[in-house]
Order: structure tokens, then sequence, then C-alpha cells
């Protein structure tokens, strides 16, 4: 087993035994409004991207990094292991993989609001449309067709790499992206001995 992932069951094996052990949900804000784990913070990736150089931890508190699938969590570990912040764990599967295994910290397996579609139903809106685009857009202008071609390759190169450009787009988005004047408050969930309550608290 891979000791920088813990699974659901053992996520709440270790909440349950340490109180002070934080959830930090790294997807984008709307994400994390339409459906979270209770008791979550919420710490986007993009944040912690452009404060890497300041990121310090005045805690020892076990954390657990979530997003939809284990991906972003695992970027933001690194980083976080970059910066010195070596207690950070992945959650194996992500919220798919919580709401699967049933898991509960609080009330409840996930808290459910409104918000944004997930990045992965914005990418397949986004690249869709592009293709259809292309294609439709090809009988009137040939050269279109390329831009289907484009995206296909893309797409291609993401599920090899693992990685997401056009998610990474997608993410400097305004109703994707934190208020700046939140940025402390959000960053303080992870770093600060004393944080603040997470949603569902």
């Amino acid at each position: 087993m891979n000791e920088t992932t813990m699974d659901t069951s053992a996520t709440r094996e270790l909440a349950g035994a340490n109180p002070r052990t934080r959830l930090v949900d790294v997807r984008t804000p709307g994400e994390f409004a339409a459906e979270r784990i209770p008791g979550s913070h919420n710490v986007p990736l993009e944040l912690l991207r452009e404060h890497s150089s300041e990121l310090a931890s005045a805690h020892e508190d076990p954390v657990v990094l979530v997003c939809a699938s284990g991906t972003r969590a695992e970027q933001a570990r690194e980083l976080l292991e970059s910066a010195g912040i070596t207690q950070a764990r992945v959650l194996r599967g992500g919220l798919a993989g919580w709401r699967k295994d049933g898991g509960a910290i609080a009330s409840g397996s996930v808290e459910r609001g409104s918000g944004t579609w997930s990045m992965e139903r914005q990418v397949r809106l986004v690249a869709g449309s592009l293709v259809l685009l292309g294609v439709v857009g090809s009988v009137f202008h040939r050269p279109l067709k390329w831009l289907a071609g484009f995206v296909g390759a893309g797409l291609t190169f993401a599920a090899v790499s693992d990685t997401c450009a056009m998610a990474r787009l997608l993410e400097l988005l305004p109703h994707n992206r934190a208020p700046r004047n939140q940025t402390s408050e959000l960053l303080a969930a992870l770093t600060d001995r004393h944080p603040p309550a997470g949603s569902g608290s």
C-alpha cells in the first residue's frame, strides 16, 4: 500500500482516533459548494500553486487531501511536500471513492449545495463543444476539421500523462477561482495551528 494515500475506511478511522485530522478539499470553490465531505475545508489547488513559496505549517495535525478522483489531490500533496509539509495524505479514489464506500465523518456521506459543475464535466462540455464546432464548421470551412483533431490529440495526451491542460485553463475562470479577499482564510485551514471551522462543522 502506498503510504501517501488512504482509503475511505482508513480516513474514517484516523478522524475517529484523532479529532484534529484535517480534510482539505483542493477542488475549485464552485465544485466544493456543490458537493463536499462534511467537516472538510476548501483550499483550491490553484491557490496552492500561486502561494507555494509561502506555504509553511504551524501544526502537526494529520491532513487528508481530497479532490474528485485523487489526481489533483496528489498534485497538491507534491506541492506541499516541496514546501516541507509532509504530513499530508491523499484520499484514494477522491470524493467518488468516498461516496462509493459510504464514508461518514459528520452526518451523512456528503453534503450537497448549489455550485458549479465538476471540473471533469466542464472539460467534457468544452472539449465536446470544440469537437462539434470543428466537425460541423468543416462543412463550410474545411481547415476547421483540424480543431477536432487538436482537441482529440489533447485529450489523448491528457490520458497518457494524467494531466489536463484544459482543466488548468478552466481553473482560471472567475467561477472556478476563490475570492482574493479569502486567500488567507482558505490557506489557514491547511497551515494554521487553529484552523477555521470546516464545512458542516
